[in-house]
């Protein structure tokens, strides 16, 4: 099972900078109880295993002007695989595209993008987007508000199976 193999101080470390990456690694070697040493060299092992992906800042766009937030749903016409790889590569390249997610249905992709207004939108869907090789279809969903955004795993879910595996 993944997670499993970290041990608790571990599930600890990894809880606590998803809440706050910023700490020092004082004040998280104190939170999960063991000195800054060891802690230290625990998140570098953490890091080196893939386990953190990387630090970032939570930064708001509609602070930077970036007021419209679109769900694109793309279908493409083929659907094999060096086809998939080259949206996806695609997709790395345009910058309103924050989030791409291969799905399994009847859509292939689905989107997030940020703009700064619905022109500049406008002008990326139906000059990038749209226009883009092997692209079918592309249905929009305009973000009114956004209810909850919290970044990584809910590690009390993680804790309650393993607890029930033990």
């Amino acid at each position: 099972m993944p997670g499993a193999k970290l041990d608790e101080i571990d599930r600890m470390i990894l809880a606590e900078l998803q809440a706050d990456g910023r700490m020092t690694n004082v004040e998280l070697a104190r939170r999960v109880g063991i000195s800054a040493p060891p802690c230290l060299r625990r998140v570098r092992t953490l890091e080196e295993q893939g386990y953190i992906r990387g630090y970032h800042a939570d930064v708001d766009p509609r602070e930077l002007g970036f007021d419209v937030s679109v769900f694109a749903m793309v279908r493409l016409v083929s659907q094999s695989e060096a086809e998939l790889s080259a949206f996806e590569s695609r997709c790395r390249d345009w910058p309103l595209v924050r989030e791409c997610h291969m799905l399994n249905g009847e859509v292939d992709f689905v989107l997030k993008c940020v703009a700064p207004d619905l022109r500049s939108f406008q002008a990326f869907l139906t000059g990038e987007l749209t226009a883009a090789p092997n692209v079918a279809s592309v249905k929009t969903s305009l973000v009114i508000r956004n209810a909850k955004a919290e970044p990584g795993v809910p590690f009390d879910v993680l804790e309650a199976r393993l607890a029930r595996k033990a």
